[in-house]
């Protein structure tokens, strides 16, 4: 059975950094595209950033410079580095196979003084 796994949120302060993680099971991340999305009580989802097989990277403008996404095969994982963190980067963030409906349960971020 196909399972994504995301961790590494938390409560940050503004200006700080996190570094989540989706462990995939189940699947081979190599062959997919994957993206991260996030999405507060009441809004829909926000793609946030993709990565294609071919490990080219994409990032909306809203976290373009300071997120970066990336990935090891090896270890079967998707990465979402944040850096300098924004009080409206609070969210659940979630990762997603493109193509599939291989969600991950998320993993929540909040950024507050």
């Amino acid at each position: 059975q196909v399972q994504l796994v995301e961790s590494g949120g938390g409560l940050v302060q503004p200006g700080g950094s996190l570094r989540l993680s989706c462990a995939a099971s189940g699947m081979m991340i190599r062959d997919y595209d994957m993206t991260w999305y996030r999405q507060t009580p009441g809004k829909e989802r926000e793609l946030i950033a993709g990565i294609t097989t071919t490990n080219v990277a994409h990032l909306a403008d809203d976290v373009k410079g300071r997120f970066t996404v990336s990935r090891n095969n090896t270890q079967n994982t998707v990465f979402l580095q944040m850096t300098n963190l924004k009080t409206t980067d609070t969210a659940v963030y979630y990762c997603k196979a493109i193509a599939t409906h291989y969600w991950g349960r998320g993993t929540q971020v909040t950024v507050s003084p």
